[in-house]
Order: C-alpha cells, then sequence, then structure tokens
C-alpha cells in the first residue's frame, strides 16, 4: 500500500486555500498595523508581518521543489542545513542587537543543536538521509531560534531596565559577569515558557504537528506519539542549552547594545 497517495489529505492545495491564506495574513498585517503592535507604537509592524507570510510562501514553495533534490546528495545536504543554520543565526543575531555582536548568536544556537543532531546519528534514531535528517534539525534549529531571541532580548531589556541595581553590584564587589547575570536570568528564563507549556500540555490543548503529520502518514497513534514525544524533549534540552548560552554571552558582554 502506498501509504504517500492512500494517507488524507490535511487541506487542499486549490485556489481556495490560497484565498484563504490571503484573507488570514490580510487580517493579521490589519490588527497587528491598526494596534501599533510594534515597540515603538508605529505601523511598521503591519509591514514586517505582510513581509513575513510573503516570505514564508516563497521559501516553503522553494522547499518543497528542492528537498527532494537535495536529500539525494550529501554534500547537497551538507549545505542545505548550513544554510538553514547561518539563515537562524542572522535572524536570532538581528533580533537582539542591531550592532556588529549579533554573529554571536551563533554559538548557543549550535551549542543546543549540534549535540542532539550527533547523538541521534550516533545511536541510529535518525539516519543520515536527508528526508529525515532536514525536518528534525530543522525543528531543533526553529527551537534554539526562537529561545535564543527571547532569552537575548528579555536579558539585554533587563539589563538596561535596571542598570542602577548592576552598578550597585559593581560597587559591593561583584565581578561584571556576576552582577549582569543577577539582573538577567529570571528575564531570560523566561525564554523557556512557551517550550515548557506546550511540552505540559501536549495532547491536551494541541497536538502538534508531527503527531499530526504521522497520522495523516499512515502511522499508528501509538508510533506518532512516540515521535511527537521525542521532538518535544529534544526540544527542551535544545532550548535549555541555547538560553543558557545566550544569557552566558550577555552577561560577559559578548554581545551587547551599545
Amino acid at each position: 500500500m502506498n501509504l504517500a497517495r492512500d494517507a488524507p489529505a490535511l487541506l487542499p492545495v486549490n485556489a481556495t486555500l490560497g484565498a484563504v491564506l490571503a484573507v488570514l495574513l490580510a487580517v493579521a498585517v490589519t490588527v497587528v498595523a491598526c494596534a501599533r503592535l510594534s515597540g515603538d507604537g508605529t505601523r511598521a509592524q503591519g509591514r514586517a508581518t505582510a513581509l513575513a507570510g510573503v516570505r514564508a510562501a516563497a521559501q516553503l514553495a522553494v522547499v518543497a521543489l528542492a528537498i527532494g533534490w537535495v536529500a539525494r546528495s550529501g554534500w547537497l545536504l551538507c549545505a542545505f542545513l548550513l544554510l538553514m543554520y547561518g539563515v537562524a543565526t542572522r535572524t536570532a543575531g538581528r533580533r537582539i542587537t542591531p550592532n556588529g555582536t549579533w554573529w554571536w548568536a551563533a554559538l548557543p544556537i549550535a551549542a543546543g543543536v549540534a549535540p542532539v543532531v550527533l547523538a541521534l546519528l550516533l545511536t541510529g534514531l535518525v539516519p543520515p538521509k536527508g528526508i529525515a535528517l532536514i525536518p528534525v534539525t530543522g525543528i531543533l534549529i526553529g527551537g534554539a531560534l526562537t529561545t535564543t531571541v527571547l532569552g537575548g532580548r528579555r536579558a539585554l531589556d533587563e539589563l538596561t531596565a535596571r542598570r542602577g541595581e548592576v552598578e550597585a553590584g559593581l560597587a559591593l564587589g561583584l565581578l561584571e559577569r556576576e552582577a549582569r547575570m543577577e539582573v538577567a536570568r529570571s528575564a531570560a528564563s523566561d525564554a523557556l515558557l512557551p517550550g515548557l507549556d506546550q511540552t505540559r500540555t501536549v495532547g491536551l490543548v494541541t497536538l502538534p504537528g508531527a503527531f499530526v503529520g504521522m497520522l495523516l502518514g499512515g502511522a499508528s497513534p501509538v508510533m506518532a506519539g512516540a515521535v511527537q514525544l521525542f521532538v518535544l524533549v529534544a526540544l527542551l534540552a535544545v532550548q535549555a542549552v541555547a538560553v543558557a548560552g545566550v544569557l552566558e554571552l550577555v552577561a560577559r558582554g559578548r554581545l551587547h547594545r551599545s
């Protein structure tokens, strides 16, 4: 039996889907712009939302066409994974800071993702094939990107708002890293909350993508649950390392906004 052919489609790919996506994106852009949901109270975030939606459509179309070709070549597979990592690094770094220290965001992302991917390959849980390695690595890089951005931004925001407390700590004899860490640690830790909440409520509030995708692909509910559990636990490990890494970089002054 051909599972890819016999599996039910979650969404039909047709003009109706395109129209619905356009309407939903327009709603998001309108709400963000009218409510001025940006840090400076302008409507710029509405344009950013629109651009994000258009870019997502274009990038997914390209990936859908190219992934089968990339998966057949080891060199192309490595290049594609490096491209994913590079884009994640620049996206995270530029979200955290506008200056030249943004490239330090490469470290917490790599520190979280690389050991987990290596362990999965060495244990044989994930085969070294593009069709398996690309989505798993992509999920982990995406999780590390999100927590690196949230942790870095929250830590730097807290240091700016509570600069006096950092100076007080220095006056009491604390090293600069220690004084910064005392102020920024709790704020950066908030970056772990989305992942923790998703893991705690899985199956009760939401059925994440890996679970639904496995079911639609013809897998048993038990197998789908096992894969989803693996993804969630792996993400917890990756995100914890990423937040700890970006917090350390901020505390040491490697990643800053000055």
